[in-house]
């Protein structure tokens, strides 16, 4: 939006939702039409100027919200779904609301790491444009395979991310997963990628979904070819539960001596912990395991997830044995 659209739909926003102005008074005031007056306000909440919030005496989310941040010390948006809704119906309205949470939080001279995968895509339909100077998107993680380079799927997902916030994009042009660690070591030791990496240690904001291998709507790394069945194989014997950024964990959040760690490219979890503000979208209840332990790994400082999923969560920490 051009800076003085933006000024006039700010304008008429505040005149219509803080004064309680008509449209008809509002367009005589700016000397403009009815019909324009509609097209401000309707930019004004696309661009998320206005966030519309209603109160619903029966909505059991902002409870939810509260056990939830009590539990794991964490910020929580529990987005109201139909139970009725299959889980990729249930993405979209997840996905919907993480944009409109994400853009206010998004400001100039951040660097934004975004990880690729099936809940990101879905989130960076649903942005809206919010004007921002020197921002930065970088990849987390590579996304090559043995039957893709996965440029085309990252990079629709970053480039969705820059176009929305105005920011330089970063791609990261490597393999999801090194076949050797001794390779990815070398890899690392360029300067190419050392670039990446130096961005990536200068995150303000880091966006992810939770990974999980027995969710009903697949993970990318799981259904996209990046993992063999040796490589499932290994994962079983390692009760591994789910991944950030292609970076695999266990139910208490531990990921030591998982080896297909030595050969992944996302962040190591210690590293991603790190970053000031770690914003973790989850839809679906099949993904319960993974967000169990990533909220164990203490990865998340925001959580986003649909009710069903939020509910299951409290229902399994209520069970729970408490240590000490």
């Amino acid at each position: 939006m051009a800076a003085s659209r933006h000024a006039d739909a700010l304008r008429a926003a505040q005149m219509y939702y803080l004064q309680d102005l008509t449209m008809d008074a509002i367009a005589r005031e700016l000397r403009t039409s009815r019909s324009t007056v509609s097209r401000l306000l309707s930019a004004a909440r696309d661009s998320g100027l206005v966030q519309v919030q209603i109160r619903n005496p029966l909505d059991t989310g902002p409870e939810l919200e509260g056990m939830i941040r009590r539990r794991f010390n964490v910020d929580v948006h529990v987005v109201p779904v139909l139970e009725t809704l299959n889980e990729a119906e249930t993405l979209d309205r997840v996905a919907m609301q993480a944009a409109r949470t994400i853009g206010p939080l998004v400001d100039s001279n951040a660097i934004i790491g975004v990880a690729w995968g099936s809940t990101l895509s879905a989130v960076s339909r649903h942005l809206t444009r919010k004007i921002t100077h020197d921002s930065v998107i970088v990849q987390l993680n590579g996304a090559g395979n043995m039957h893709t380079t996965g440029i085309t799927y990252a990079s629709d997902i970053m480039r969705r991310f820059g176009s929305a916030y105005g920011a330089r994009v970063e791609q990261f042009p490597v393999p999801a997963f090194f076949d050797h660690a001794a390779t990815k070591t070398a890899m690392w030791n360029e300067r190419s990628v050392q670039r990446i990496l130096e961005l990536q240690a200068k995150m303000s904001i880091a966006i992810f979904g939770v990974g999980s291998v027995n969710a009903d709507y697949p993970s990318h790394v799981y259904a996209g070819g990046y993992l063999d069945e040796t490589d499932l194989n290994i994962l079983a014997t390692s009760d591994v539960v789910g991944d950030v950024a292609t970076v695999f964990f266990r139910s208490d959040g531990s990921s030591d001596g998982i080896i297909l760690n030595e050969r992944s490219t996302g962040p190591a979890l210690a590293e991603l912990r790190q970053v000031r503000r770690r914003i973790c979208v989850v839809s679906g209840v099949s993904k319960i395991n993974g967000l169990r332990g990533a909220l164990a790994a203490n990865l998340a400082t925001d959580l986003i997830l649909d009710e069903a999923t939020a509910r299951r969560l409290v229902d399994f920490e209520s069970l729970a044995p408490r240590n000490g």
